[in-house]
Parts: C-alpha cells; sequence; structure tokens
C-alpha cells in the first residue's frame, strides 16, 4: 500500500504562488506516474497535471500551463507542485496520486492511489 500526505496549502493573494508537496510512504513510488487534480465546490474533481515515473515527461491541463510545474524526487520518494501567477479559479483541494499500471493521464481512474488533498485559496 502506499499512502500519500499532501502539504503546502493556504490561502493566498491573485498573482501569488505556493508550492505543494506529496509525500509518499509505504513503499517507493519511484516506478509510478504521479499526478495532481483539484476539486473545486460544487465541480468535479478534474486532471491538473501528471510526470512520469523517471521524470523526463509531463502533462498539464490547459489552464495551468505555464503557471503550474511538476516535478518530483524520487529519492525523497515526494512530488511537488510549484504555482505560480495564481488565480481565483485555482481555488480547489488538490491531490495528489499514484499510478502504478499506466493509463490515461489524465483520468482518475487510471490512478490507484490518493492523498487526503490540502485546500488552495486564491483570493481576489
Amino acid at each position: 500500500q502506499v499512502q500519500l500526505v499532501e502539504s503546502g496549502g493556504g490561502l493566498v493573494q491573485a498573482g501569488g504562488s505556493l508550492r505543494l508537496s506529496c509525500a509518499a510512504s509505504g513503499r517507493t513510488v519511484s516506478s509510478y506516474r504521479m499526478g495532481w487534480f483539484r476539486q473545486a465546490p460544487g465541480k468535479e474533481r478534474e486532471f491538473v497535471t501528471a510526470i512520469s515515473s523517471n521524470a523526463i515527461s509531463t502533462y498539464y491541463a490547459a489552464s495551468v500551463k505555464d503557471r503550474l510545474t511538476i516535478s518530483r524526487d524520487n529519492a525523497k520518494n515526494t512530488v511537488y507542485l510549484q504555482m505560480h501567477s495564481l488565480k481565483p479559479e485555482d481555488t480547489a483541494v488538490y491531490y495528489c496520486a499514484a499510478s502504478a499500471r499506466g493509463g490515461l493521464w489524465t483520468l482518475s481512474t487510471a490512478y490507484d492511489y490518493w492523498g487526503q488533498g490540502t485546500q488552495v485559496t486564491v483570493s481576489s
């Protein structure tokens, strides 16, 4: 089993920055694809970004591209999400996810393990 714990969320003004972390435990996730999803109040969970196990490939939702950057440190079993130029519409609970079996990067059903989420609130 893999446990994922997100941290780094908080309240920030529009235009500001935050860095989210996702620490994995239970087993190494170095061979897993890792992703970030988010869910805003009253909306469905949506894909944000994902990174391949070797960190060579990344993929971003159009709404966050050029503002958010995913990275990973396999030695620390941790994934990061650096967020810049935040907008009020980025307000959501952000979830870290791990995929051991592949599948479409953007589908939540392709991920096997999930964290509990961390709240990001961007004020205007």
